[in-house]
């Protein structure tokens, strides 16, 4: 094991920085990337708590900058020589409605949560290919069910599970297993990412102010109860040792649930039952 690698965005906080641990300490060389570099240290203290720190290599990636994700795969080959297994947990929240957000709002939202897996997967592929490894990309309960307030986040999602469930088997065609893991709520620094001034945006939401209110409210107590990154972590890791890795797995009986009413609801009616009573 200790000559397989695995590269990893998204690693300075929450479940990225427990699947980088998580991957050390099952003998992975773990390349941990992230987009700001000054934010290592909470990974590179717990990697030495855990004696791991020998197993990993922290290294500046923007996974929005196509020409940076290529030279990084590039110097993890020249460095390593191989590439095992590729984990997308890079990713960014957005809370927002149609006629409040900007186009360039969605577009960006778009860039990091979409067009990032794809420009490290593109990249990663031919690689993989060689090790006949692993692509999995941590995507969340909300490329199944859309919620109100996260089209834009959503839609990204959306794409991401379309695009990499219809890949899927053709990559198997060439010995590549391409996963999906959803988490649904995990109290990590994900949600704080997201800089909402509550009070600002149910002024300036309008007409939907009281929605906005409601929905807030709810997903509060959503995160109260979270999953801990590290236990959905725990799946991201499970899913490098399974054999025949399942297309799509959720992290919790939680995301089971919440996503089993989707895959269920033909006419989509339960859906709106669902997500129309977080409004109220």
């Amino acid at each position: 094991m200790s000559e397989q690698t695995v590269l990893i965005t998204g690693t300075s906080t929450g479940i990225g920085l427990e699947i980088a641990l998580g991957c050390a300490r099952a003998g992975w060389r773990t390349v941990a990337t992230m987009r700001d570099v000054t934010r290592a240290d909470r990974l590179r203290d717990a990697a030495e708590a855990a004696g791991v720190a020998d197993l990993i290599d922290v290294r500046r990636l923007d996974v929005t900058d196509p020409d940076a994700v290529t030279g990084c795969v590039e110097d993890v080959i020249g460095a390593y020589g191989r590439l095992d297994a590729v984990i997308n947990n890079a990713g960014a929240g957005h809370v927002g409605t149609l006629e409040q957000d900007s186009v360039d709002d969605v577009r960006a939202v778009m860039e990091v949560n979409f067009f990032g897996v794809l420009h490290v997967s593109r990249a990663a592929l031919p690689h993989l290919r060689a090790s006949r490894g692993r692509l999995v990309t941590v995507s969340s309960v909300g490329g199944i069910v859309g919620q109100p307030f996260n089209e834009a986040y959503c839609a990204a999602k959306f794409a991401v599970e379309g695009y990499l469930e219809s890949l899927a088997p053709l990559a198997a065609t060439t010995g590549v297993r391409v996963t999906l893991v959803e988490p649904g709520a995990v109290a990590s620094e994900f949600v704080t990412n997201i800089a909402i001034d509550a009070d600002a945006a149910i002024d300036a939401a309008g007409v939907y102010g009281p929605a906005l209110r409601a929905y807030l409210a709810r997903t509060g107590q959503a995160f109260a109860a979270a999953q801990s990154p590290a236990d959905a972590a725990a799946a991201v890791l499970a899913v490098l040792s399974d054999p025949a890795p399942p297309v799509r797995v959720q992290t919790s009986d939680g995301a089971r649930q919440f996503v089993g009413v989707k895959l269920a609801d033909l006419d989509g009616a339960a859906v709106a039952r669902m997500t129309g009573g977080w409004l109220v």
